[in-house]
């Protein structure tokens, strides 16, 4: 491990150059114009993974972008490792705001800007940098390992989870690692041990059969748009509290150990608020604002609309409004269930002379909560504090990642979610950007978590299986 460390110490000048090289790739997956540059950067990422010492490796075609999958077997009885990143990109709108050209880096401040250097170029090519530290000086690896690098992350991964469930016994893996995510802050680094779910509605209301003249018919007829507001508006309480009947059912209590450990976190809650220009938050008042945001299921509106909205006016009393909903999920809470949860709720509390239409929208997926006294948790809790001096914060996250559920779900592995990035790299904006000194270090931290899992037993890794349950 000592040599591996060296190698990459002294290698930086080449890494740096591996990263902006791997930067130039407009791989913007959202825009079909670069369907050409999707493949090319497929097929440069397939190079860095040879040249790594992986093999065999192929570009995997799909019905969409193109996935790249590299394998090393040859540790026979020990922990298979599966890394997953992917090499797709943002768009780049609004291309003015960017001090230069997105796709040709350039370094300000100790930090590489581009598209993509946070997410997520950079942090898959930390992880295949390790492998290479390990594979050039050691001559193999600790443990056996499968790269999987998507092309379609960043416009929901439409073609990854039947690729999952078509080759579930090549990437058949102990342990998955996903670099994905972010730090707290330089040298303070974070593990995310939990993941909401998601699922999403959207609405459609129906008063009149057409539009009407709103001097003519307004007070005579329920406008939809008004109906609609209404209903909306009575899904909470004055508190945030979701009023629907069974929302909370399947939503374990908080325990005082997760509460403590959250409370620990020196969040500030005052810079939080005043970054997105409030002076107060809002919502279930006995929840601290970290605990809602992670922990707590959410019902939010967002989109409304309907009638005229054009410049000017138009005196219209609409036939139709419409809106988009989305739920946060936690604990047991299957979507499918709360979706139609909802659906019939709204459906029974439509005042009279309001017909209620919902559709679903597909994707999403259940919540993910990793075992605090799992091993390979422990593991990369040690690799990073060797590695930055701090002992990881065990943050989890409000948002989605579906991929990470269909790991559990498909594969039957587990995820440790260790990102490099850091809070202010500005991921889907202008001025995309990665702070070199955590990108060296990123990969010394890997390198030690490789050893780690190699060097303990298949069966301590897995552990008890009850995570296989739904979280």
């Amino acid at each position: 491990m000592e040599r591996a460390l060296s190698y990459l110490a002294e290698t930086k000048a080449k890494r740096l150059k591996e990263l902006e090289e791997f930067l130039r790739f407009p791989s913007i997956s959202s825009d079909s114009r670069r369907q050409r540059d999707m493949e090319s950067c497929a097929d440069h990422c397939a190079r860095l993974m040879r040249r790594a010492g992986l093999s065999p490796v192929l570009v995997e075609e799909t019905d969409g972008a193109p996935l790249v999958l590299g394998e090393w077997r040859g540790a026979p009885g020990k922990p298979t490792l599966l890394i997953y990143g992917h090499y797709d990109v943002q768009p780049v709108d609004p291309l003015s705001e960017w001090k230069e050209d997105p796709f040709s880096p350039w370094i300000e401040d100790d930090r590489l800007v581009a598209r993509g250097s946070a997410d997520d170029k950079g942090q898959i090519l930390m992880h295949i940098q390790a492998l290479e530290a390990l594979m050039r000086t050691e001559g193999r690896l600790p443990l056996n390992v499968v790269v999987l690098v998507d092309g379609e992350e960043e416009i929901g991964s439409p073609h990854l989870r039947p690729y999952l469930e078509a080759n579930r016994k090549t990437l058949q893996a102990d342990v998955v690692v996903v670099s994905d995510t972010a730090m707290w802050g330089i040298d303070q680094p974070a593990i995310t041990v939990g993941l909401r779910g998601l699922t999403q509605l959207e609405v459609e209301a129906t008063g009149p059969c057409r539009d009407l003249h709103s001097g003519t018919y307004g007070g005579a007829v329920l406008n939809p748009v008004e109906g609609l507001a209404r209903l909306l508006a009575g899904l909470k309480d004055d508190q945030g509290k979701v009023v629907v009947p069974g929302f909370y059912d399947q939503v374990a209590p908080l325990s005082d150990e997760v509460r403590r450990e959250l409370a620990a976190i020196p969040f500030d809650e005052v810079a939080y608020l005043a970054e997105l220009g409030l002076t107060s938050g809002w919502g279930e008042t006995e929840y601290s604002l970290l605990e809602r945001i992670w922990l707590r299921p959410t019902l939010e509106i967002n989109g409304l609309w309907g009638g005229f909205t054009g410049p000017g006016s138009k005196t219209v009393l609409p036939s139709k409004a419409w809106a988009k909903l989305s739920m946060r999920l936690v604990s047991d809470q299957d979507p499918e269930v709360m979706a139609t949860l909802l659906s019939d709720y709204l459906q029974r509390q439509a005042p009279e002379g309001l017909s209620i239409r919902i559709r679903r929208f597909p994707g999403g997926g259940r919540s993910v909560a990793v075992p605090r006294d799992w091993q390979a948790l422990q593991l990369a809790c040690r690799a990073l504090e060797e590695t930055f001096g701090a002992a990881p914060y065990r943050v989890c996250e409000g948002a989605s990642i579906p991929i990470v559920a269909d790991f559990k779900e498909v594969l039957g592995a587990q995820t440790l979610l260790i990102g490099f990035s850091l809070p202010d790299a500005k991921a889907h904006s202008p001025n995309e950007n990665l702070h070199l000194p955590t990108f060296y270090k990123g990969a010394d931290a890997l390198v030690r978590l490789m050893h780690s899992l190699g060097t303990t037993s298949k069966e301590l890794l897995i552990g008890n299986r009850d995570w296989l349950r739904p979280s």
